[in-house]
């Protein structure tokens, strides 16, 4: 008999007799059980009387059910649990080998900190930009947006550049070719031909952020490639105004103060001229320089939720007290960039202006 049978409490089976009266007596509910002790105890010589009749147990025939259902469900739990399994390392292999960068859990302390675990996430799809012009070399940032090669940045970065050198995180180099830009919107686009597999950023939702939200950038400040600094998002809808013209945009080359632009009927940087353009703009606190637009503001999931473009960088003869990044910085939405992707593979409004 199996387990399950004595556990329903029929401790002996019918057919072997029990070497305890009482216990066999008290088991199955009959009244003699002392004289039956008695006569086994009475010598070896003495017949053991036969087990009484025993009725068919309703109790054991309800029980088999029960225990074929259990059996079941616990082959069932082990094959769902196994395909659950399955299902969830065939989903893990498919985000490693995907050529975008991760989203991030902020919150997964094995990880780091949120800001540094953005950073190791999404710092391979951010480049360094040096475009040169017959006006001189013009430093900036950029995003990588697909895995062939394409990326964006500011118009101002790399207007009337004739040769475009992108420098990647981990140090290595590429030329790349003007193919679209986007002075109404500040907005670029260069390529790197023969290139596959590069770490493409994931573009975000800049409409899901709120006041308040932390972000992390990360660009080259005066040339400093790779640079995070982070903060949070200080207002959103700012009428930001920029210059249109090509001259303007070589003044973002880590030399005094960065591109100009005009704020709050101010202006910031200098003279934004007489063709400019105005966006609404994403406001942060993060420190940004010269240097760093075109790079990526970035969500704590490692999402890019807008583009750099202006920042205030007093001038390297102002005080100590107000040189450098005074945590006024503004970046173009990403989803005004998402909306403006295919005009700038097309060669933009503005055409390629490029020699290259």
């Amino acid at each position: 008999m199996t387990e399950s049978y004595r556990r329903s409490g029929d401790d002996t089976p019918q057919d072997r007799p029990s070497a305890d009266g009482n216990h066999y007596a008290s088991a199955y509910g009959y009244g003699y059980g002392s004289e039956y002790a008695q006569g086994a105890q009475g010598g070896a010589g003495q017949a053991v009387p036969p087990p009484p009749p025993h009725a068919p147990s309703s109790r054991r025939r309800t029980r088999r059910p029960v225990a074929l259902i259990a059996a079941v469900a616990l082959i069932s739990g082990l094959i769902g649990g196994g395909s659950a399994a399955l299902i969830a390392d065939a989903t893990n292999r498919a985000t490693q080998n995907s050529s975008s960068t991760p989203l991030v859990n902020a919150g997964n302390k094995s990880s780091g900190s949120g800001v540094s675990a953005v950073a190791k996430a999404v710092s391979p799809a951010i480049v360094e930009i040096k475009a040169r012009t017959a006006n001189g070399e013009s430093t900036g940032s950029g995003v990588v947006v697909t895995s062939n090669g394409e990326i964006v940045t500011n118009n101002h970065v790399v207007a009337g550049a004739h040769t475009v050198t992108v420098t990647f995180s981990d140090g290595s180099r590429k030329t790349a070719k003007v193919v679209g830009t986007d002075p109404d919107k500040d907005l670029a686009m260069v390529k790197i031909s023969g290139v596959k597999n590069l770490t493409a950023a994931q573009l975000g939702d800049s409409d899901k952020i709120a006041v308040g939200d932390q972000v992390v950038a990360i660009g080259s400040p005066e040339g400093l490639t790779g640079s995070v600094t982070s903060g949070i998002v200080s207002a959103l809808n700012r009428d930001v105004t920029v210059p249109k013209e090509e001259s303007r945009g070589q003044q973002d080359n880590g030399g005094d103060g960065g591109w100009p632009f005009e704020f709050g009927g101010r202006q910031f940087n200098g003279d934004p001229g007489q063709s400019k353009t105005s966006y609404k703009a994403i406001q942060t606190d993060a420190s940004l320089n010269p240097g760093n637009s075109g790079g990526a503001l970035i969500n704590m999931q490692g999402q890019i939720i807008g583009i750099n473009s202006a920042m205030y960088a007093p001038s390297s003869g102002a005080s100590s007290s107000s040189a450098g990044s005074i945590g006024l910085g503004f970046a173009i939405p990403i989803n005004t960039v998402k909306a403006d992707l295919d005009s700038l593979r097309g060669g933009g409004s503005g055409g390629s202006n490029s020699g290259v």
